[in-house]
């Protein structure tokens, strides 16, 4: 076996000897003497082309890497349920779990991200959920040096957190923040972090998007982007080409490839000061529920097109209520600048502090007024409740045939929702088990009634039903079909 193999190496390497000889004999000069071939030469860069390389030497030291560890405490001999460690759009890197020896109960978690410096003192910025948890924090420079790190400032909603070095030098390298409103569709970007562990990763491309939902939390406004980001970016910077900050990398979408989401910087600088001097962001709200418009929906209000906040509830004694805004109102206006999607509500009342009086623009019943309202303060709250089962109907179901759906009367006058025709007005829009509560604002008292309110409708615009679903209640709009 040995004797096969060498005797093709050999063969190999005398072809390439005299490969070589020939190539040189034949590329000697005429007086014989063979001459030193010229280096190799950097090419120049093509105009327009971005110098990245430079870029990267410059910003790279500015960027961290993050490691927090979490004593997860449990029964003996269980193990923490990643799952819940770890969410669906949490990209963090965990490289396993140890247990200490003895038979312990605790179990330590190990978890990496990212981040980047902001100023001399040693403030780190960082997503909030790579240090969620944490019961240690380590950072380390791009020059290898370590140090430990506490939080001083977390907010949860808008997923930052500001970490402080411990004993900081005072030679620290720091990121120059820019300006997210001004960046471009089509920029070239540049993203530097720890994916996996990979300290320093550069990756680069363009922002792919501005102002995503992606269902992240009550101010999501993400910049989409194809720079390659994976478990351990968290908390990241994603520079412009001038070097400055212009996002935090902070979710992934594993389904999908070359599709990063980073945190808007701007929304760092709002809350960077607070979260620095009192550890936590104060937020106003208003105390209402509100949901997305579309062009039936509008057109079933009064408005020529979809824009604006569509109230679906109000909370009882809050802020909207003692302002006299009712559920089915639509939100046009925050102080005169105007509300074009319904996520940016939450995002523009956020921006007040608790006890600033705002001015909305509300449209009541196709009719325009200016509402003053005084914010609350914003609290934790907790999610509502799943949605609930229904009780059996204790009427036999009786079908509209306009809007595509059957419905039942139950004892207590409740209109539910039994049957959905598929591919009719309602399909898509209803399901079974919602309760039909009002038809363009008039309440539903019963099967009948419906029928009535459905039947002496204007027939050029759509149906617009508040429908409960669980706990919650909506507003749909339905076009009805003829017959």
């Amino acid at each position: 076996m040995q004797r096969r193999n060498l005797i093709p190496l050999a063969f190999l390497a005398l072809f390439m000897s005299t490969g070589c000889q020939h190539a040189a004999s034949a590329s000697a000069p005429a007086d014989g003497v063979p001459q030193t071939p010229a280096p190799f030469a950097t090419p120049p860069l093509l105009t327009g082309t971005p110098d990245v390389a430079t870029l990267v030497a410059r910003v790279k030291p500015s960027v961290v890497n993050i490691t927090t560890v979490q004593e997860v405490r449990g029964r003996r001999g269980d193990a923490p349920d990643l799952g819940q460690l770890f969410p669906f759009l949490d990209p963090r890197q965990t490289p396993g779990m140890r247990r200490p020896p003895g038979g312990d109960d605790v179990t330590k978690q190990q978890a990496l991200g990212s981040g980047f410096l902001v100023d001399a003192q040693g403030h780190v910025v960082t997503n909030a959920h790579v240090v969620d948890g944490a019961d240690a924090v380590k950072v380390r420079l791009a020059d290898d040096r370590e140090f430990k790190a506490k939080v001083v400032g977390k907010d949860v909603r808008l997923d930052v957190a500001v970490l402080l070095l411990e004993n900081a030098p005072n030679d620290l390298p720091v990121a120059a923040l820019g300006q997210s409103e001004g960046t471009r569709v089509g920029e070239y970007v540049v993203a530097i972090g720890n994916p996996f562990g990979l300290g320093n990763t550069v990756t680069m491309g363009i922002v792919s998007a501005k102002g995503r939902t992606i269902g992240a939390g009550p101010y999501d406004d993400f910049i989409q982007t194809d720079a390659s980001i994976n478990p351990g970016n968290s908390g990241g910077p994603l520079f412009n080409l001038r070097g400055q900050v212009v996002g935090i990398n902070t979710a992934i979408n594993p389904q999908g490839k070359g599709i990063g989401f980073a945190i808007p910087i701007d929304a760092l600088k709002q809350v960077y000061t607070e979260l620095v001097a009192t550890g936590h962001v104060s937020r106003g709200r208003l105390g209402v529920v509100i949901q997305g418009m579309d062009a039936d929906l509008a057109k079933a209000v009064g408005l020529d097109h979809a824009h604006g906040a569509l109230v679906e509830d109000v909370e009882p004694g809050s802020p909207a209520e003692s302002a006299g805004v009712k559920a089915g109102d639509v939100v046009l206006a925050v102080d005169g600048q105007n509300v074009a999607h319904a996520e940016d509500l939450p995002r523009m009342v956020a921006t007040h502090h608790p006890g600033v009086e705002v001015k909305l623009t509300v449209l009541h019943e196709k009719q325009t007024r200016e509402v003053g309202v005084k914010l609350a303060a914003l609290e934790d709250r907790s999610e509502r409740a799943a949605d609930s089962e229904i009780g059996p109907p204790s009427a036999p179901g009786a079908v509209s045939s306009s809007i595509g759906v059957a419905v039942s009367e139950q004892q207590d006058g409740q209109v539910v929702i039994e049957r959905v025709a598929p591919n009719g007005p309602a399909d898509g829009k209803l399901r079974p088990g919602d309760v039909i509560e009002e038809v363009n604002h008039q309440p539903v008292a019963g099967a009948s009634d419906l029928s009535t309110k459905i039947r002496t409708a204007a027939a050029d615009k759509p149906l617009l039903l508040r429908v409960r679903r669980g706990e919650s209640s909506r507003y749909v709009a339905i076009a009805r079909s003829a017959g």
